[in-house]
Formats: structure tokens, C-alpha cells, sequence
């Protein structure tokens, strides 16, 4: 019934949709100059199903570049998300957008984001933004990270321990999920036992689908089961605020430990504190934020070892002298990351073909020109990883696997974007850095492996995933294969 429902609010938006665009819709170019070439589709919807659809199809890049080679291959007009928007293309796109925040253009989520983390509507997604990004430094500053590695090395040992070793197959997917999930909860919110982790994890996956999608709240739809999940994740994570309140008050637990009690010590410029909710929310934004990119780059990067035998040798043969050097029980150190040039060069590689971020949203803050064409403030404009990782302009056979383009000085600037760029670049890039290479480290180290489905499909919803999870075989090395 539900799904008889939705399908039914799809074609009624639809129908509304058509016969607006008869009556009155018609594209007008800014007062100031011409606006970007392009077409807006029907009003409401515009093009978000070509756009979201593309992804869904295993092609994100195909709604973009058949734009860039239709009208313009550095801008054009669209309409995504019930937003009239530009979407930019290559390094001077990315350039341009990355150099002006918040001088032209500021962050931007549709309004399905601000739905699923309500109190950022209270003041508004940029000083929400604003905040967290004053607080998150302390976090991600070199001498926290080398207390990382200790952690997410003891943790990949545990994870390997428990949910690989022993098995003949796996799947990937959700076992990377686990990972990553595990150490933003310990390191974020000293949440470190499995059953704990694992009560928070169930409702994460349909957070993420939703996010940026049709915010259609019906029963059904992707959007409407995020709202539930989410509610259901603020309702935990309250009763951990509540209780660390009480633990911090009886000594138990200190202001340093994670992020969770930064937060519940921490006043603004006003000496305010921040209310249950809105830790909470910032909290479910980290947590979402801090595993699903780099599930999804670990996920890559088995496939890509699974496909291309002379690119696992390399990775092992530099895990494994890492490996020899350490003593029994000895935990990987900063040090040892740092050796691992080659594979991070593969994780790069992985990240230019398979960019868990596929672009983000800005909001034009005043009229500007960009190469020509008049962007109006308010627009929302979209910039896109693809528009150059798969770009043969900037990337030699952009469809072949080479992790010999990040020796030496590397792309090209503002070319190689999985982490964003300027002030918005990811703060968590280290971070991500960290996970992925400890990730690397036990996997070779314990396993050869290879793909069960040769020519699985790749879904982009909104990050990209193996349609089957990416289920593999082991080949333990302790055995014979």
C-alpha cells in the first residue's frame, strides 16, 4: 500500500508539474547579462530525476558531461532539488567557487537536509556550519591524528578478527560500513563495544539514502524513512548526552575525551551553551559524515585490488615490510602511515574514479559573472568531482587505473577534488586519510581475494556503491589458496 502511495504522489507531482510548464513557466534571462546556457525542465521537479536517476544508473557523470557538451563545458543552467541552479565544470569552476566562499557564494543543502537536522533551522545551515567547523580543528590537528592511528589500528584488528578471518566470502560493503561506523563512534563519542555500535548503525544506512533526494515525506519514499531514522538516532543520542552530563559531573569522564564532551563544555561568545538537540544533531552529522565517505572509498579500493593483481602486489609488498618491522602485538604509529606512499597513490586512484563526494551545492550570495554568463543571487550552484576526475583535458585515459598520476607534484590544481577544496575543504581529510590506509594495512595483510559478480554494478545513491555489496572470496595467506 505504501509503495501503491508514492508511486501515486510521483505521478501527481508529475501531472502539476506539465501542465505549469504549459500555463506559465518560461526560462528569463537575469537582468544584468545571459544566464548560462542550458534547460530547467519542468518546474518542481526540474531535472532532479535525470540527475538523481544518472546516479542510480551507475553513470553520475553522464548527466553532467552530456550538459557540458550540449550547451557549455565550464557552466550551465538547470533546475535540481526545487532549486534554479548553475552547475560549474572543471579546475576554473572549481576554482572560482572554492576561492569565493563566503565572499559570492556560501554552503547550501536542500531542504531535505535541514528536515532531517531541524535545529539547524533554528539559525541556519551556514552558522551551523560556521560552528562546527571552529570546533572540529582540535580534532583533526596532527597531534590528535597520531593518537588515531593507535585506536583505529587496535579497532581493525578486532574488525578483521571478528567479521573476516575464518570466512570463505564476504561482502564488502556493509563489513566497510562496520568499520568506519565503529571508529567514528569511539573516537567521536568513546562509544567503543560492538553492541553499542551496532545498535546506533541500523538506522544510518537510510539516513544516507535520503539526504539528497526528492524530499517527499510519504510513507515510502527514501526521504520519509530517513526522517524516521533520524528521529530514532536523536532519541539515542540524547540519552548519551544526558548520561556523559552526569559523567563529566562525577569525574568519569573527562573534557578532552571526545568531540561529545567538547561540546557540553564549550560556550559560544555569549557564554551559551548548546542545548541536548542541537548536540545531538551536530553529533548525528559527524557520525553520518565520518563513516559514509570513506566506507565507501575502503569499498572501492578491495575492488579495485580485487581487479588489478600487479596493483595489490604493490600495496602488499609495502604493507608487508611495515608489517615485518613491528614487533608482536605492536600497534601501527604515525611513522608507519607515513611510509605508506604507494598505497595512499591507490587510495587517490580510487578516489578520482570512485569520488564518494560526488560535488556539493553552493547559494550565489549577490549577481556575479562567471566566463561570461550571469549568475543571480540565490541560485544554487552544483559543482561536479567528475567534471574533471573523468575528464581526458586533465587526466590522461581517464578511464584506465593509475596510481603513478599522484608521484611527484601530481594533478593539475583543482583538478583532483574528492575532498572538496578552499575554505570547505573536508576537515576530515586526515582523518579519512588514516582510516583508509589502516583499512589497507589489515585487509592485504591477511587476504588475496577476488570479485564473485566479475561485472557488478555500481549505484551512486548518493554515494557510490556495488549493487551486491561487492561480495568477495578469501584467500587467507597463512593457507594455501
Amino acid at each position: 500500500m505504501e509503495v501503491f502511495y508514492a508511486s501515486f504522489i510521483g505521478l501527481f507531482v508529475v501531472f502539476v508539474s506539465i501542465s505549469l510548464h504549459f500555463l506559465f513557466y518560461k526560462s528569463k534571462p537575469g537582468g544584468n547579462g545571459t544566464l548560462p546556457p542550458g534547460k530547467t525542465g519542468w518546474p518542481l521537479i526540474g531535472e532532479s530525476l535525470e540527475f538523481l536517476s544518472a546516479g542510480w544508473k551507475g553513470q553520475p557523470e553522464k548527466f553532467v558531461f552530456e550538459r557540458m557538451a550540449k550547451y557549455s563545458s565550464t557552466v550551465f543552467r538547470t533546475h535540481l532539488l526545487g532549486e534554479k541552479a548553475a552547475v560549474f565544470c572543471g579546475p576554473a569552476g572549481n576554482k572560482f567557487l572554492f576561492s569565493n566562499e563566503n565572499k559570492l557564494v556560501q554552503a547550501w543543502w536542500p531542504e531535505s537536509v535541514n528536515k532531517l537536522f531541524p535545529s539547524s533551522t533554528q539559525t541556519s545551515s551556514k552558522e551551523e556550519a560556521i560552528k562546527m567547523r571552529k570546533m572540529l580543528p582540535t580534532f583533526f590537528k596532527p597531534e590528535a591524528l597520531q593518537r588515531y592511528v593507535g585506536i583505529m589500528d587496535a579497532i581493525a584488528q578486532r574488525h578483521f578478527s571478528g567479521e573476516w578471518d575464518g570466512k570463505h566470502q564476504v561482502i564488502v560493503f556493509p563489513l566497510a560500513k562496520h568499520y568506519t561506523f565503529w571508529l567514528a563512534c569511539k573516537i567521536f563519542v568513546s562509544v567503543g563495544e560492538p553492541e553499542a555500535v551496532a545498535q546506533l548503525a541500523l538506522p544510518f544506512n537510510a539516513i544516507a539514502s535520503g539526504l539528497i533526494t526528492l524530499p517527499i515525506d510519504v510513507p515510502g519514499t527514501p526521504y520519509n524513512r530517513a526522517i524516521k531514522a533520524s528521529n530514532l538516532i536523536r532519541k539515542e543520542l540524547v540519552g548519551m548526552i544526558r548520561q556523559r552530563k552526569v559523567d563529566l559531573a562525577q569525574g568519569k569522564a573527562t573534557p578532552n575525551q571526545d568531540i561529545l564532551s567538547h561540546m557540553l563544555l564549550t560556550s559560544d561568545e555569549n557564554g551559551r551553551f548548546m542545548g541536548e538537540s542541537n548536540i545531538a544533531d551536530k553529533i548525528l552529522g559527524l557520525l553520518v559524515g565520518g563513516h559514509d565517505t570513506a566506507s565507501s572509498a575502503c569499498t572501492f579500493v578491495v575492488k579495485y585490488l580485487a581487479e588489478l593483481p600487479e596493483i595489490y602486489h604493490g600495496v602488499y609488498k609495502e604493507q608487508m615490510e611495515i608489517a615485518n618491522s613491528k614487533a608482536p602485538g605492536e600497534v601501527l604509529s604515525w611513522e608507519d602511515i607515513q611510509k605508506m606512499k604507494y598505497s595512499w597513490n591507490v587510495a587517490c586512484e580510487v578516489l578520482r574514479l570512485a569520488p564518494p563526494l560526488q560535488g556539493a551545492f553552493r547559494e550565489a550570495l549577490a549577481d556575479f559573472m562567471f566566463n561570461g554568463f550571469y549568475i543571480p543571487k540565490g541560485w544554487k550552484i552544483y559543482w561536479s568531482a567528475n567534471s574533471t576526475h573523468r575528464n581526458s583535458d586533465y587526466f590522461s585515459e581517464p578511464e584506465k587505473f593509475n596510481p603513478s598520476r599522484f608521484e611527484g607534484s601530481g594533478p593539475g590544481p583543482y583538478t583532483f577534488v574528492p575532498f572538496g577544496g578552499g575554505p570547505r575543504m573536508c576537515p576530515g581529510k586526515e582523518y579519512a586519510r588514516l582510516e583508509i590506509l589502516v583499512f589497507m594495512h589489515h585487509l592485504v595483510k591477511r587476504f588475496k581475494f577476488s570479485k564473485v559478480i566479475p561485472d557488478e554494478k555500481i549505484v551512486v545513491d548518493p554515494m557510490p556503491i556495488p549493487e551486491k555489496g561487492l561480495p568477495i572470496r578469501l584467500y587467507p595467506h597463512n593457507k594455501e589458496n
